[in-house]
This record gives C-alpha cells, sequence and structure tokens, in this order.
C-alpha cells in the first residue's frame, strides 16, 4: 500500500483485514474491549448531556445544544478507535468479510453477540455511576431532567422512525471508522472520526451503543423525584415519563435502532464499498 492516507479500495482491505482479526478474537479481549468500548461511548453521552444540557432544556436553542453536543461526542468513537475498544455498532462493517467470504457467519455473529452484551453492561456501569455521582443534581436537577427529556424522547419514537435514524446514525458512524482506517497520523484519525461523528449527533440519529448509556441513565433519573418534578417542568409529558421504562427502552427503541445500525453500517458502507471496489478488483 501507498504511504500517506488511504486510497477507498485501500481502506477496504483494511477493513477486511480488521474482520478477519475480530473474527478470530477470544471471548475474554472480546468481553474487556467490548465494555471498555460501552464505557467509552457512555463517557461521550454524558460528557455531551453536561456541556449542552441548559441548550437543550430549552426549544429555541435546541438545535444549537445538539451542534455544541456533537462537538463532545466524537471523543467516545477516538477512544474506541485508538485506545482501542469494540464496539458493535463499528464492527457492522465485518458484513464485507462474509460477503467476500474472508469470516464466516458463526465468527461475525460470535463477535457481534459478545461485543453487544459488554457494550451494553459498560454503558449501564457508567449511567449507574453518573446517577449515583450525584452530577444530575446540577444547575438544580436541570442535568437530570435533560436526562430524562432525550431518554423519554428515545422510547417515544415509533418503531420504523427509530429503524430509519438508526440506519443514518450509523451510516456516518461507519464512515468515520472507515475514514480512521485510511488516515496514516493519530491527528487523521482524529479528523477522520470527528466531522461524521459531530454530523450524526447534531443530525439526532440513534446509536444502539450510546442509547444504552441515555435511556438507563433517564430511567435512573426519572426515579429521583426532584429530578422527575424538573423535567415535568421543562415540559416533558407526563405520558411521556410514563413511558419510559425498561420494556420501551428495548422494544421500542434497541431492537429498531440496531436493525438500522447494522444496516446502515453493514450495507451502506461495507458492502457498498465491497460492491464498488472487490469487484472492480476482481475484474481487472
Amino acid at each position: 500500500m501507498s504511504s500517506g492516507p488511504l486510497k477507498p479500495q485501500e481502506i477496504l482491505e483494511v477493513s477486511l483485514s480488521a474482520a478477519e482479526t475480530k473474527a478470530k478474537s477470544s471471548f475474554v479481549k472480546l468481553a474487556v474491549l467490548g465494555f471498555l468500548a460501552g464505557a467509552f461511548i457512555a463517557f461521550a453521552a454524558e460528557g455531551s448531556n453536561m456541556a449542552a444540557f441548559n441548550l437543550l432544556a430549552n426549544s429555541a436553542t435546541y438545535g444549537l445544544g445538539r451542534a455544541l453536543a456533537g462537538a463532545i461526542f466524537g471523543t467516545g468513537l477516538m477512544l474506541v478507535v485508538l485506545a482501542g475498544g469494540e464496539l458493535f455498532t463499528g464492527n457492522t462493517l465485518m458484513l464485507g468479510g462474509v460477503v467476500s467470504r474472508r469470516i464466516s457467519v458463526p465468527g461475525m455473529l460470535k463477535n457481534w453477540l459478545i461485543v453487544y452484551i459488554f457494550n451494553f453492561i459498560g454503558s449501564v456501569f457508567l449511567a449507574w455511576l453518573m446517577f449515583h455521582s450525584g452530577l444530575f443534581h446540577s444547575s438544580g436537577d436541570l442535568l437530570g431532567a435533560v436526562t430524562i427529556k432525550i431518554a423519554a424522547g428515545k422510547t417515544g419514537l415509533a418503531f420504523s422512525s427509530a429503524f430509519i435514524l438508526g440506519i443514518l446514525c450509523n451510516w456516518l458512524v461507519c464512515l468515520a471508522v472507515w475514514l480512521a482506517y485510511g488516515a496514516d497520523t493519530m491527528a487523521g484519525k482524529i479528523f477522520g472520526i470527528f466531522f461524521p461523528i459531530w454530523l450524526f449527533i447534531t443530525s439526532g440519529f440513534e446509536h444502539s451503543v450510546a442509547n444504552m448509556y441515555y435511556i438507563p441513565a433517564g430511567i435512573l433519573a426519572k426515579s429521583n423525584p426532584e429530578q422527575l418534578q424538573q423535567a415535568l417542568s421543562i415540559g416533558v409529558s407526563q405520558a411521556a415519563i410514563d413511558g419510559l421504562n425498561w420494556q420501551s427502552f428495548f422494544v421500542n427503541n434497541l431492537i429498531p435502532v440496531t436493525l438500522g445500525n447494522i444496516i446502515g453500517g453493514g450495507v451502506f458502507v461495507s458492502l457498498a464499498y465491497l460492491l464498488a471496489y472487490h469487484v472492480r478488483k476482481k475484474n481487472a
């Protein structure tokens, strides 16, 4: 391969080689790196909420709040890619490895299942730590209220909306991973990650692993009377709050968003580039 940033067809080869490595990884490696990646994404979620909660509480400044949150959130994927982690959404790129017969379906599914479970554990663990840290009481419980508002909005989505928002999200997330694969310096990888992630958060798309923090954090914050009352005061309806629970987390959000994430990253990034460059290379 040439020195400097990789060309798209070279990034494809890096992605396929990464899929081979991931499919062969041990349970312990996937479990530890999956837990860390879930925690890294949760750090990004809580930090972006902390930065923008005053703006997110007000409909007039909501868009600006999303943009500010997006500028913070990319740190999570930077930690996953550069420090080391196994993230389910990024690993949907392994679908190209299956189609190109570089890895088996069971190898891909083993990776996905283990990583998904431990992403969940890492994310929920951070949500639990944040709740018990007392930080949700920030600004007169407004951070807790906004945490409830975000979670209730996510569990209130229709299945089709959550599915489509999941596609759009992971299309951008996997493009961020793709650009990081192609960069030859630490700074290049950081910039490659930053802008697609900024765009996805600003747009309001749905990321399954991020939601493993956002929604459990909202459910926990809902159990605090002061934060619950503050959520009502900023316009969160009682019906939306009543609909925020563990069942709605899985049924209304996590399942459709996860399916959408698989399509967004696996089809619109991995398989799209495989079709464009692998077939072309074979024909050449």
